[in-house]
């Protein structure tokens, strides 16, 4: 008899790509906002028979829910880069005509709008900020003469 081998589990994805097309905003009817988009992420390649270089694009649907799929859907666009951090979930429904339908998305945890803020080079503001009950990291701002003191 074979030992039984606990095995844990991980669902974890990371994409980076552009965003195909605007978000779609809506709402649950207990009025937790839901971004719906669709990501593509290339993948280039050199071709070895020609040695030229090829893209071979990949697709996602990216399902994000809470209270920053509002803020990312104001700034997200058609053309957008954008970072997603979440788990892969598989889901199965029937057609309005009877068919079995079934699709796997990116449940997104966290969704970084990489385009940068109009006028300042920087990343804008307030997104991939971590989802609700998750802590957020605050930076501390240590006087000099202070540092000896922290007690790490």
């Amino acid at each position: 008899m074979a030992a039984e081998i606990r095995l844990g589990s991980l669902n974890y994805v990371v994409l980076m790509g552009r965003a195909c097309a605007d978000p779609d905003l809506k709402y649950t009817p207990k009025g937790t906002p839901v971004l719906n988009f669709r990501i593509a992420v290339d993948r280039r390649y050199k071709d070895n028979a020609t040695g030229e270089w090829k893209s071979d694009p990949s697709f996602f649907t990216v399902v994000y829910f809470g209270q920053f799929a509002e803020r990312v859907g104001e700034t997200l666009k058609k053309g957008s880069g954008v970072l997603v951090e979440g788990r892969l979930r598989s889901r199965s429904w029937e057609s309005q005509s009877g068919e079995k339908r079934s699709a796997v998305e990116v449940n997104a945890s966290r969704v970084q709008n990489l385009d940068k803020q109009p006028g300042t080079g920087a990343p804008r503001p307030g997104e991939g900020a971590p989802e609700a009950g998750t802590p957020a990291v605050e930076e501390v701002d240590i006087p000099p003469d202070q540092v000896d003191d922290v007690p790490f």
